[in-house]
Protein backbone atom coordinates (compact mmCIF):
# COMPACT_ATOMS: atom_id res chain seq x y z
CA UNK A 1 0.00 0.00 0.00
CA UNK A 2 1.86 3.17 -1.28
CA UNK A 3 1.63 6.01 0.51
CA UNK A 4 2.58 9.82 -0.96
CA UNK A 5 5.55 10.98 0.51
CA UNK A 6 4.45 14.46 0.81
CA UNK A 7 6.26 14.26 4.35
CA UNK A 8 9.53 12.93 2.70
CA UNK A 9 11.90 15.80 2.05
CA UNK A 10 13.66 16.05 -1.36
CA UNK A 11 16.98 17.52 -0.91
CA UNK A 12 18.87 18.70 1.99
CA UNK A 13 21.22 21.87 1.80
CA UNK A 14 25.08 21.33 1.99
CA UNK A 15 27.53 24.54 1.96
CA UNK A 16 30.38 23.71 0.07
CA UNK A 17 32.44 26.20 -1.14
CA UNK A 18 30.82 29.08 0.36
CA UNK A 19 28.25 27.68 -2.21
CA UNK A 20 24.80 25.51 -1.28
CA UNK A 21 24.35 22.28 -3.00
CA UNK A 22 20.74 20.39 -2.83
CA UNK A 23 22.06 16.77 -2.15
CA UNK A 24 19.74 13.73 -1.42
CA UNK A 25 19.07 13.27 2.48
CA UNK A 26 19.93 9.62 2.12
CA UNK A 27 23.56 10.47 1.29
CA UNK A 28 23.87 13.09 4.02
CA UNK A 29 26.01 11.79 7.13
CA UNK A 30 25.93 12.19 11.12
CA UNK A 31 28.00 15.32 12.12
CA UNK A 32 27.34 17.09 8.78
CA UNK A 33 26.04 20.53 8.64
CA UNK A 34 23.21 21.16 6.71
CA UNK A 35 21.06 24.78 5.93
CA UNK A 36 17.60 25.08 6.47
CA UNK A 37 15.74 28.24 4.01
CA UNK A 38 12.91 29.87 5.59
CA UNK A 39 9.54 27.65 4.53
CA UNK A 40 11.63 24.82 3.67
CA UNK A 41 10.82 21.23 5.00
CA UNK A 42 13.52 19.54 7.11
CA UNK A 43 15.27 16.74 6.07
CA UNK A 44 16.65 14.86 8.69
CA UNK A 45 16.84 14.79 12.58
CA UNK A 46 19.40 17.31 13.59
CA UNK A 47 20.10 19.86 16.77
CA UNK A 48 20.79 23.54 15.65
CA UNK A 49 23.66 25.07 15.43
CA UNK A 50 22.87 28.63 14.97
CA UNK A 51 19.53 30.39 13.76
CA UNK A 52 16.73 31.25 15.50
CA UNK A 53 13.16 30.51 13.81
CA UNK A 54 9.83 29.15 14.03
CA UNK A 55 9.17 25.59 13.41
CA UNK A 56 5.30 24.14 12.03
CA UNK A 57 5.23 20.56 13.92
CA UNK A 58 1.50 21.04 13.31
CA UNK A 59 2.44 17.77 10.45
CA UNK A 60 3.89 15.57 12.64
CA UNK A 61 2.57 16.17 16.27
CA UNK A 62 -0.19 17.42 15.17
CA UNK A 63 0.19 20.74 18.01
CA UNK A 64 -1.17 23.57 16.55
CA UNK A 65 1.20 26.41 17.55
CA UNK A 66 4.57 26.87 16.08
CA UNK A 67 7.66 25.81 18.27
CA UNK A 68 10.43 28.20 18.35
CA UNK A 69 14.10 27.01 18.27
CA UNK A 70 17.03 28.08 18.37
CA UNK A 71 21.06 27.09 19.25
CA UNK A 72 21.22 24.22 21.10
CA UNK A 73 17.80 22.67 20.34
CA UNK A 74 17.03 19.20 18.76
CA UNK A 75 14.94 19.57 15.79
CA UNK A 76 12.91 16.06 14.10
CA UNK A 77 12.63 16.21 10.10
CA UNK A 78 9.36 16.64 8.42
CA UNK A 79 8.56 20.27 9.96
CA UNK A 80 8.63 23.20 8.18
CA UNK A 81 10.85 26.15 8.71
CA UNK A 82 9.04 29.01 9.06
CA UNK A 83 10.49 32.23 9.35
CA UNK A 84 14.85 31.71 10.19
CA UNK A 85 17.92 30.13 8.02
CA UNK A 86 18.79 27.32 10.20
CA UNK A 87 22.58 25.90 10.56
CA UNK A 88 22.05 22.11 11.93
CA UNK A 89 24.10 19.41 13.09
CA UNK A 90 22.52 16.38 11.41
CA UNK A 91 22.20 13.72 14.59
CA UNK A 92 20.72 10.60 12.71
CA UNK A 93 21.05 9.27 9.14
CA UNK A 94 17.79 9.71 6.92
CA UNK A 95 17.21 5.85 7.58
CA UNK A 96 16.81 6.55 11.46
CA UNK A 97 14.66 9.82 11.25
CA UNK A 98 11.51 10.61 11.87
CA UNK A 99 9.94 10.90 8.78
CA UNK A 100 11.12 7.28 7.21
CA UNK A 101 9.78 6.08 10.70
CA UNK A 102 6.75 6.94 9.90
CA UNK A 103 6.50 6.19 6.50
CA UNK A 104 7.76 2.68 7.56
CA UNK A 105 5.26 2.55 10.22
CA UNK A 106 2.60 2.83 7.60
CA UNK A 107 3.74 0.30 5.69
CA UNK A 108 4.02 -2.20 8.42
CA UNK A 109 0.59 -1.67 9.97
CA UNK A 110 -0.93 -1.96 6.81
CA UNK A 111 -0.32 -5.48 7.09
CA UNK A 112 -1.89 -6.41 10.11
CA UNK A 113 -4.97 -5.60 9.04
CA UNK A 114 -7.23 -8.65 8.56
CA UNK A 115 -9.40 -9.03 5.92
CA UNK A 116 -13.03 -9.00 6.29
CA UNK A 117 -14.16 -12.46 4.69
CA UNK A 118 -17.75 -12.15 2.86
CA UNK A 119 -20.90 -14.34 3.91
CA UNK A 120 -21.40 -15.15 0.13
CA UNK A 121 -17.84 -16.20 -0.46
CA UNK A 122 -18.11 -18.79 2.40
CA UNK A 123 -21.53 -19.74 1.91
CA UNK A 124 -21.01 -20.39 -2.00
CA UNK A 125 -17.72 -22.95 -1.33
CA UNK A 126 -20.34 -25.21 0.72
CA UNK A 127 -23.37 -24.40 -0.98
CA UNK A 128 -22.66 -24.99 -4.83
CA UNK A 129 -21.16 -28.55 -4.31
CA UNK A 130 -23.50 -29.71 -1.80
CA UNK A 131 -26.71 -28.49 -4.43
CA UNK A 132 -24.85 -30.07 -7.41
CA UNK A 133 -24.32 -33.34 -5.57
CA UNK A 134 -27.98 -33.33 -4.48
CA UNK A 135 -29.18 -32.70 -7.83
CA UNK A 136 -27.54 -35.58 -9.28
CA UNK A 137 -28.81 -38.14 -6.47
CA UNK A 138 -31.81 -36.71 -7.32
CA UNK A 139 -31.32 -37.90 -10.99
CA UNK A 140 -30.11 -41.16 -9.95
CA UNK A 141 -31.37 -42.94 -7.13
CA UNK A 142 -35.43 -42.51 -7.03
CA UNK A 143 -34.68 -44.09 -10.81
CA UNK A 144 -32.63 -46.93 -9.60
CA UNK A 145 -34.48 -47.97 -6.55
CA UNK A 146 -38.40 -46.35 -5.90
CA UNK A 147 -39.22 -47.33 -9.84
CA UNK A 148 -39.60 -43.45 -11.44
CA UNK A 149 -38.71 -42.75 -14.86
CA UNK A 150 -35.23 -41.43 -15.77
CA UNK A 151 -37.15 -38.53 -17.36
CA UNK A 152 -39.01 -37.55 -14.64
CA UNK A 153 -35.69 -38.17 -12.36
CA UNK A 154 -33.72 -35.73 -14.78
CA UNK A 155 -36.67 -33.32 -14.75
CA UNK A 156 -37.01 -32.85 -10.75
CA UNK A 157 -33.18 -32.77 -11.14
CA UNK A 158 -33.09 -29.72 -13.04
CA UNK A 159 -36.45 -27.91 -11.61
CA UNK A 160 -34.03 -28.47 -8.06
CA UNK A 161 -30.86 -26.94 -9.77
CA UNK A 162 -33.51 -23.78 -10.64
CA UNK A 163 -34.84 -23.41 -7.80
CA UNK A 164 -31.24 -23.88 -6.07
CA UNK A 165 -29.37 -21.44 -8.16
CA UNK A 166 -27.99 -18.64 -5.23
CA UNK A 167 -29.35 -15.19 -7.64
CA UNK A 168 -31.10 -13.62 -5.16
CA UNK A 169 -27.82 -13.75 -2.71
CA UNK A 170 -25.23 -13.36 -5.05
CA UNK A 171 -27.21 -10.04 -6.91
CA UNK A 172 -28.71 -8.56 -3.82
CA UNK A 173 -26.38 -8.59 -1.39
CA UNK A 174 -23.38 -7.31 -3.12
CA UNK A 175 -26.60 -4.52 -4.23
CA UNK A 176 -27.34 -3.67 -0.97
CA UNK A 177 -24.02 -2.62 -0.35
CA UNK A 178 -23.67 -0.65 -3.07
CA UNK A 179 -26.70 1.11 -2.33
CA UNK A 180 -25.40 1.70 1.25
CA UNK A 181 -22.05 3.29 -0.53
CA UNK A 182 -23.79 5.20 -2.73
CA UNK A 183 -26.15 7.05 0.49
CA UNK A 184 -23.15 7.74 2.33
CA UNK A 185 -21.43 9.32 -0.72
CA UNK A 186 -24.76 11.41 -1.50
CA UNK A 187 -23.99 12.33 2.56
CA UNK A 188 -20.61 13.41 1.77
CA UNK A 189 -19.26 10.44 3.28
CA UNK A 190 -16.38 7.76 0.88
CA UNK A 191 -16.52 4.63 1.77
CA UNK A 192 -13.40 2.36 0.65
CA UNK A 193 -15.24 -0.62 0.49
CA UNK A 194 -18.36 -3.16 1.34
CA UNK A 195 -16.24 -4.34 4.41
CA UNK A 196 -15.58 -0.95 5.87
CA UNK A 197 -19.34 -0.09 5.87
CA UNK A 198 -20.12 -3.43 7.55
CA UNK A 199 -17.35 -2.78 10.32
CA UNK A 200 -19.31 0.62 10.64
CA UNK A 201 -21.83 -0.91 12.55
CA UNK A 202 -19.70 -2.84 14.99
CA UNK A 203 -17.75 0.57 15.82
CA UNK A 204 -16.44 0.85 19.58
CA UNK A 205 -14.67 2.66 20.83
CA UNK A 206 -13.63 5.75 18.52
CA UNK A 207 -10.60 8.00 18.73
CA UNK A 208 -10.19 11.10 17.40
CA UNK A 209 -7.17 13.40 16.48
CA UNK A 210 -7.34 16.68 18.15
CA UNK A 211 -6.04 19.35 15.94
CA UNK A 212 -8.06 19.44 12.12
CA UNK A 213 -10.64 16.66 13.40
CA UNK A 214 -12.09 17.78 16.15
CA UNK A 215 -10.76 21.35 16.27
CA UNK A 216 -10.29 23.89 13.41
CA UNK A 217 -6.48 23.84 13.66
CA UNK A 218 -6.26 27.62 13.05
CA UNK A 219 -5.98 30.15 15.49
CA UNK A 220 -8.57 32.86 16.67
CA UNK A 221 -8.58 35.48 18.90
CA UNK A 222 -10.72 33.86 22.01
CA UNK A 223 -10.50 36.25 24.49
CA UNK A 224 -10.24 39.97 25.41
CA UNK A 225 -9.29 41.18 28.56
CA UNK A 226 -8.53 44.75 29.01
CA UNK A 227 -6.85 46.92 32.38
CA UNK A 228 -7.87 50.23 32.12
CA UNK A 229 -8.71 50.78 28.44
CA UNK A 230 -11.78 49.75 26.10
CA UNK A 231 -11.20 46.24 24.26
CA UNK A 232 -11.21 47.96 20.98
CA UNK A 233 -8.29 49.69 22.38
CA UNK A 234 -6.45 46.96 23.43
CA UNK A 235 -7.15 44.96 20.58
CA UNK A 236 -5.93 48.17 18.43
CA UNK A 237 -2.48 48.57 20.57
CA UNK A 238 -1.94 44.78 19.40
CA UNK A 239 -2.68 45.20 16.42
CA UNK A 240 -0.20 47.89 15.45
CA UNK A 241 2.34 46.53 17.95
CA UNK A 242 2.36 42.76 16.06
CA UNK A 243 1.86 44.42 12.45
CA UNK A 244 5.52 43.99 11.33
CA UNK A 245 5.57 40.35 12.66
CA UNK A 246 4.31 37.47 10.07
CA UNK A 247 4.02 34.42 13.38
CA UNK A 248 0.45 33.05 12.85
CA UNK A 249 -0.38 34.53 16.21
CA UNK A 250 0.53 37.76 15.22
CA UNK A 251 -1.63 37.57 11.92
CA UNK A 252 -4.92 36.15 13.82
CA UNK A 253 -4.37 39.67 16.32
CA UNK A 254 -4.28 41.53 13.37
CA UNK A 255 -7.46 39.54 11.56
CA UNK A 256 -9.67 40.24 14.83
CA UNK A 257 -8.64 43.73 14.70
CA UNK A 258 -9.86 43.93 11.00
CA UNK A 259 -12.85 41.97 11.34
CA UNK A 260 -13.67 44.30 14.03
CA UNK A 261 -13.34 47.05 11.62
CA UNK A 262 -10.13 48.62 12.68
CA UNK A 263 -8.61 50.53 10.07
CA UNK A 264 -4.64 50.19 10.52
CA UNK A 265 -2.66 53.33 10.46
CA UNK A 266 0.96 52.53 9.67
CA UNK A 267 1.40 56.56 10.99
CA UNK A 268 1.41 55.79 14.49
CA UNK A 269 3.83 53.20 14.51
CA UNK A 270 7.53 54.37 15.68
CA UNK A 271 10.83 52.62 16.64
CA UNK A 272 9.63 47.78 16.07
CA UNK A 273 11.89 45.46 17.87
CA UNK A 274 11.63 41.93 18.50
CA UNK A 275 13.07 40.65 21.63
CA UNK A 276 13.62 36.90 21.21
CA UNK A 277 11.51 34.44 22.96
CA UNK A 278 9.50 36.96 24.78
CA UNK A 279 7.77 39.56 22.36
CA UNK A 280 7.44 42.84 20.56
CA UNK A 281 8.35 46.56 21.92
CA UNK A 282 6.96 48.87 19.26
CA UNK A 283 6.82 52.76 19.81
CA UNK A 284 2.45 53.76 18.62
CA UNK A 285 1.54 57.09 19.50
CA UNK A 286 4.44 58.46 21.11
CA UNK A 287 3.81 55.35 23.90
CA UNK A 288 5.98 52.42 24.13
CA UNK A 289 3.92 49.36 23.46
CA UNK A 290 5.07 45.39 25.08
CA UNK A 291 3.11 42.72 23.61
CA UNK A 292 4.07 39.58 24.73
CA UNK A 293 4.48 36.53 27.27
CA UNK A 294 4.68 36.41 30.90
CA UNK A 295 8.60 36.68 31.13
CA UNK A 296 8.50 39.78 29.39
CA UNK A 297 5.91 41.46 31.78
CA UNK A 298 8.80 39.92 34.59
CA UNK A 299 11.52 40.97 32.79
CA UNK A 300 10.59 44.39 32.51
CA UNK A 301 9.20 44.63 36.06
CA UNK A 302 5.65 45.06 35.30
CA UNK A 303 3.01 43.91 37.23
CA UNK A 304 0.78 41.63 35.44
CA UNK A 305 -2.70 39.74 35.97
CA UNK A 306 -1.33 36.23 35.19
CA UNK A 307 -3.71 34.35 32.67
CA UNK A 308 -4.96 31.10 33.10
CA UNK A 309 -7.00 30.52 30.34
CA UNK A 310 -6.19 27.43 27.42
CA UNK A 311 -4.03 28.43 24.81
CA UNK A 312 -1.69 31.26 23.84
CA UNK A 313 -1.54 34.78 26.19
CA UNK A 314 -0.07 37.76 24.91
CA UNK A 315 0.05 39.90 27.32
CA UNK A 316 0.42 44.06 27.05
CA UNK A 317 1.60 47.10 28.78
CA UNK A 318 1.72 50.76 27.41
CA UNK A 319 4.39 52.72 29.49
CA UNK A 320 4.92 50.71 31.78
CA UNK A 321 1.89 50.16 32.74
CA UNK A 322 -0.34 46.54 32.26
CA UNK A 323 -2.63 47.25 29.83
CA UNK A 324 -4.53 43.83 29.48
CA UNK A 325 -4.18 40.31 27.96
CA UNK A 326 -5.36 38.61 24.41
CA UNK A 327 -5.82 34.73 24.13
CA UNK A 328 -5.57 32.91 20.86
CA UNK A 329 -6.56 29.50 20.70
CA UNK A 330 -7.49 26.95 18.31
CA UNK A 331 -11.28 26.76 17.80
CA UNK A 332 -13.28 23.92 18.46
CA UNK A 333 -15.68 22.99 15.41
CA UNK A 334 -19.45 24.00 15.61
CA UNK A 335 -20.46 20.74 15.13
CA UNK A 336 -18.34 18.32 16.76
CA UNK A 337 -20.08 18.25 20.38
CA UNK A 338 -22.92 17.53 18.19
CA UNK A 339 -21.12 14.48 16.80
CA UNK A 340 -20.35 13.09 20.16
CA UNK A 341 -23.73 13.12 21.30
CA UNK A 342 -25.16 11.97 18.47
CA UNK A 343 -22.38 9.15 18.36
CA UNK A 344 -23.31 8.11 21.94
CA UNK A 345 -26.90 7.58 20.72
CA UNK A 346 -25.44 5.49 18.24
CA UNK A 347 -24.12 3.31 20.59
CA UNK A 348 -20.70 3.93 20.64
CA UNK A 349 -19.50 3.55 24.49
CA UNK A 350 -16.41 4.92 24.16
CA UNK A 351 -15.19 8.19 22.99
CA UNK A 352 -11.57 8.89 23.28
CA UNK A 353 -9.10 11.62 21.60
CA UNK A 354 -5.14 11.47 21.24
CA UNK A 355 -3.09 14.76 20.42
CA UNK A 356 0.52 15.83 20.32
CA UNK A 357 -0.57 19.45 21.69
CA UNK A 358 -0.48 19.65 25.64
CA UNK A 359 -2.39 18.35 28.51
CA UNK A 360 -4.39 21.28 29.29
CA UNK A 361 -5.10 22.10 25.84
CA UNK A 362 -6.09 18.46 25.18
CA UNK A 363 -7.94 18.23 28.68
CA UNK A 364 -9.61 21.60 28.21
CA UNK A 365 -11.40 20.33 24.79
CA UNK A 366 -12.13 16.74 25.67
CA UNK A 367 -14.22 18.35 29.01
CA UNK A 368 -15.89 20.79 26.31
CA UNK A 369 -16.73 18.37 23.83
CA UNK A 370 -17.73 15.27 26.51
CA UNK A 371 -15.23 12.73 25.49
CA UNK A 372 -14.47 9.76 27.84
CA UNK A 373 -10.98 9.75 28.02
CA UNK A 374 -7.58 12.14 26.28
CA UNK A 375 -3.93 10.92 25.84
CA UNK A 376 -1.46 13.83 25.42
CA UNK A 377 1.64 15.29 24.06
CA UNK A 378 2.24 12.19 22.33
CA UNK A 379 4.51 11.93 18.95
CA UNK A 380 2.90 9.47 15.54
CA UNK A 381 4.41 6.41 17.13
CA UNK A 382 3.05 7.05 20.72
CA UNK A 383 -0.30 7.40 18.96
CA UNK A 384 0.29 3.97 17.17
CA UNK A 385 1.49 2.18 20.66
CA UNK A 386 -2.18 3.88 22.05
CA UNK A 387 -4.06 2.92 19.31
CA UNK A 388 -2.44 -0.69 19.74
CA UNK A 389 -3.19 -1.03 23.46
CA UNK A 390 -7.07 0.30 22.86
CA UNK A 391 -7.68 -2.53 20.39
CA UNK A 392 -5.77 -5.07 22.85
CA UNK A 393 -8.49 -4.39 25.30
CA UNK A 394 -11.45 -4.54 22.78
CA UNK A 395 -14.33 -6.21 22.96
CA UNK A 396 -15.40 -9.47 20.86
CA UNK A 397 -16.80 -8.22 17.69
CA UNK A 398 -16.18 -4.94 18.37
CA UNK A 399 -14.45 -2.40 15.75
CA UNK A 400 -12.22 0.37 16.81
CA UNK A 401 -12.75 3.77 14.30
CA UNK A 402 -9.83 6.08 14.36
CA UNK A 403 -10.34 9.64 12.85
CA UNK A 404 -7.54 11.48 12.02
CA UNK A 405 -6.45 14.17 9.15
CA UNK A 406 -2.79 14.67 9.05
CA UNK A 407 0.42 12.82 8.00
CA UNK A 408 1.28 11.91 11.79
CA UNK A 409 -2.28 10.24 11.49
CA UNK A 410 -1.22 7.79 8.64
CA UNK A 411 0.17 4.75 10.57
CA UNK A 412 -2.43 4.71 13.08
CA UNK A 413 -5.57 5.47 10.29
CA UNK A 414 -3.69 2.12 9.01
CA UNK A 415 -3.54 0.18 12.12
CA UNK A 416 -7.49 0.56 13.10
CA UNK A 417 -10.09 -1.43 12.02
CA UNK A 418 -11.40 1.75 10.62
CA UNK A 419 -9.28 4.51 9.27
CA UNK A 420 -11.73 7.60 8.59
CA UNK A 421 -9.90 10.76 6.97
CA UNK A 422 -11.25 14.36 6.57
CA UNK A 423 -11.45 14.78 2.99
CA UNK A 424 -11.24 18.85 2.21
CA UNK A 425 -8.41 19.54 4.84
CA UNK A 426 -6.78 16.53 5.23
CA UNK A 427 -3.48 15.20 3.96
CA UNK A 428 -2.47 13.04 1.17
CA UNK A 429 -1.31 10.06 3.47
CA UNK A 430 -4.28 10.47 5.50
CA UNK A 431 -6.20 9.93 2.45
CA UNK A 432 -4.97 7.28 0.90
CA UNK A 433 -4.37 5.74 4.36
CA UNK A 434 -7.90 5.86 5.66
CA UNK A 435 -10.84 3.61 4.66
CA UNK A 436 -13.30 6.16 5.04
CA UNK A 437 -13.21 9.85 3.66
CA UNK A 438 -15.65 12.78 5.65
CA UNK A 439 -15.47 15.15 2.61
CA UNK A 440 -16.15 18.14 4.47
CA UNK A 441 -14.15 17.24 7.36
CA UNK A 442 -17.64 17.89 9.93
CA UNK A 443 -17.24 14.78 12.52
CA UNK A 444 -20.80 14.84 12.42
CA UNK A 445 -20.99 12.47 9.35
CA UNK A 446 -19.67 9.53 11.06
CA UNK A 447 -22.60 9.12 13.29
CA UNK A 448 -24.78 9.21 10.10
CA UNK A 449 -23.22 6.75 8.08
CA UNK A 450 -22.98 4.09 11.40
CA UNK A 451 -27.18 4.56 10.57
CA UNK A 452 -26.62 3.94 7.04
CA UNK A 453 -24.22 1.05 7.57
CA UNK A 454 -26.69 -0.15 10.61
CA UNK A 455 -29.35 -0.17 8.03
CA UNK A 456 -27.40 -1.97 4.96
CA UNK A 457 -26.62 -4.90 7.00
CA UNK A 458 -30.40 -5.14 8.19
CA UNK A 459 -31.16 -5.22 4.55
CA UNK A 460 -28.50 -7.56 4.03
CA UNK A 461 -29.89 -9.71 6.84
CA UNK A 462 -33.43 -9.48 5.46
CA UNK A 463 -32.37 -10.67 1.53
CA UNK A 464 -30.15 -13.83 2.84
CA UNK A 465 -33.25 -14.79 5.42
CA UNK A 466 -36.00 -14.26 2.69
CA UNK A 467 -34.48 -15.77 -0.38
CA UNK A 468 -33.01 -19.07 1.86
CA UNK A 469 -35.98 -19.41 3.31
CA UNK A 470 -38.23 -19.60 0.26
CA UNK A 471 -35.36 -21.74 -1.61
CA UNK A 472 -35.55 -23.63 1.11
CA UNK A 473 -39.75 -24.76 0.95
CA UNK A 474 -39.79 -24.89 -2.54
CA UNK A 475 -36.96 -26.72 -2.79
CA UNK A 476 -38.55 -29.60 -0.38
CA UNK A 477 -41.00 -29.20 -2.43
CA UNK A 478 -38.95 -29.76 -5.89
CA UNK A 479 -37.51 -32.98 -4.28
CA UNK A 480 -40.85 -34.25 -3.71
CA UNK A 481 -42.13 -33.49 -7.16
CA UNK A 482 -44.95 -31.20 -6.27
CA UNK A 483 -42.66 -27.69 -7.38
CA UNK A 484 -42.96 -28.06 -11.37
CA UNK A 485 -40.77 -25.68 -13.41
CA UNK A 486 -43.26 -22.43 -12.73
CA UNK A 487 -42.36 -22.17 -8.82
CA UNK A 488 -38.89 -23.33 -10.03
CA UNK A 489 -38.90 -19.72 -11.57
CA UNK A 490 -40.27 -18.07 -8.83
CA UNK A 491 -37.93 -19.17 -6.72
CA UNK A 492 -35.29 -18.13 -8.74
CA UNK A 493 -35.95 -14.73 -10.81
CA UNK A 494 -38.87 -14.33 -8.41
CA UNK A 495 -37.29 -13.74 -5.25
CA UNK A 496 -34.11 -12.44 -7.01
CA UNK A 497 -36.09 -9.24 -8.37
CA UNK A 498 -37.69 -8.90 -4.75
CA UNK A 499 -34.44 -9.13 -3.14
CA UNK A 500 -32.92 -6.39 -5.36
CA UNK A 501 -35.99 -3.75 -4.81
CA UNK A 502 -35.49 -4.79 -1.45
CA UNK A 503 -31.52 -3.37 -1.55
CA UNK A 504 -32.78 -0.53 -3.34
CA UNK A 505 -33.74 1.18 -0.09
CA UNK A 506 -30.54 1.37 1.17
CA UNK A 507 -29.80 3.94 -1.22
CA UNK A 508 -32.56 5.77 0.78
CA UNK A 509 -31.15 6.52 3.85
CA UNK A 510 -32.28 9.74 5.40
Amino acid sequence: ESVPMDICPEYANIEEDGQLKQVDPDDVSVGDIIVIKAGERIPLDGRVISGDSMIDTSALTGESVPRRVRAGDEMISGCVNGSGLLRVEVTKEFDDSTVARILELVENASSKKAPVENFITRFARYYTPVVVIAAVVLAILPPLFFGQTWSEGIRRACTFLVISCPCALVISVPLSFFGGIGAASRNGVLVKGSNYLEALAQMDPIVFDKTGTLTKGEFKVTEIRPSGMSGEELLRLAALAEHYSNHPISLSIRDAYEKAGGRMNLSSIGKNEEISGHGVRTEIDGSVVLAGNGRLMEAERIAYEPCESIGTVVYLARDGVFAGTIVISDTVKEYAAQAIRDLKQAGVKRTVMLTGDRKAVGEAVAEKLGLDEVFTELLPADKVEQVERLLDGQAEGRKLAFVGDGINDAPVLTRADIGIAMGSMGSDAAIEAADVVLMDDDPARISVVVRISRKTLSIVKQNIVFALGVKALVLGLGAFGMANMWEAVFADVGVSVIAILNAMRALKTK
